[in-house]
């Protein structure tokens, strides 16, 4: 059975002033061995919806279903659990601790569910050589370029192998080759057991993935612009 993740009735809405709803009553079923894009203007809920899948945040109405299992939205260290083992997250200002190293950034999310640093800095060693950042082990986010910063970000998401990868905007702030080089590893990573999703206003990523969805006014939809 493939993996899956599957949103049931998702609604989201923050009290501020007046109560806002973002997500709007969602229904859609992420697969594995695919890849999503998601695009929309500027409030349109991207990141809202990221942040609901990754568990970082929670729906105000609705719930989550992950491989067929009904996720308690109020249970924290579940929550949790699944993020760590399951979730790799891209951030588009890549989120780096900066007073580590781009190794210690990369071994810290093993070493919190392993706790055994001997092989969770052979692990980030082994991902960082892969993503052609050897000489970089020791640099802090500050001496890295932006491309470098987020190949440090892409191989921390990858340490715990996730069989989800989440991406908001992860070549947002990035010039096009360089988004080219990500998102060229970000595709490589395509795999039956895993899904990957990202969030881009870049139309020429978005058309390379297998669904593309369209969000507008809180709603989703699948789109062939």
């Amino acid at each position: 059975m493939n993996n899956f993740i599957k949103l049931n009735y998702i609604s989201k809405k923050y009290k501020r002033n007046k109560s806002i709803k973002v997500l709007k009553n969602i229904n859609f079923k992420f697969e594995s061995g695919k890849i999503y894009s998601i695009i929309g203007p500027s409030g349109s809920g991207k990141s809202t919806l990221l942040n609901l899948l990754s568990l970082i945040d929670i729906p105000s109405s609705g719930f989550i279903e992950f491989n067929k299992k009904k996720l308690d939205i109020n249970n924290s260290i579940q929550n949790d659990f699944v993020r760590s083992n399951n979730i790799g997250i891209i951030y588009q200002d890549k989120n780096l601790l900066p007073d580590f190293t781009a190794l210690e950034n990369v071994l810290l999310p093993n070493l919190l569910i392993s706790n055994n640093k001997a092989k969770s800095m052979e692990l980030a060693k082994k991902l960082i050589k892969k993503f052609d950042l050897n000489s970089r082990l020791y640099h802090y986010p500050s001496e890295l370029s932006g491309g470098e910063n987020q190949r440090i970000a892409i191989a921390r998401a990858l340490i715990n192998e996730p069989n989800i990868i989440l991406a908001d905007e992860p070549t947002g702030n990035l010039d096009f080759e360089n988004a080219k080089q990500i998102f060229k590893i970000l595709f490589n990573l395509k795999d039956k057991k895993r899904i990957i999703i990202f969030a881009t206003h870049n139309r020429y990523f978005a058309n390379m993935a297998d669904c593309k969805i369209k969000m507008i006014g809180g709603k989703i939809s699948i789109t062939d612009e």
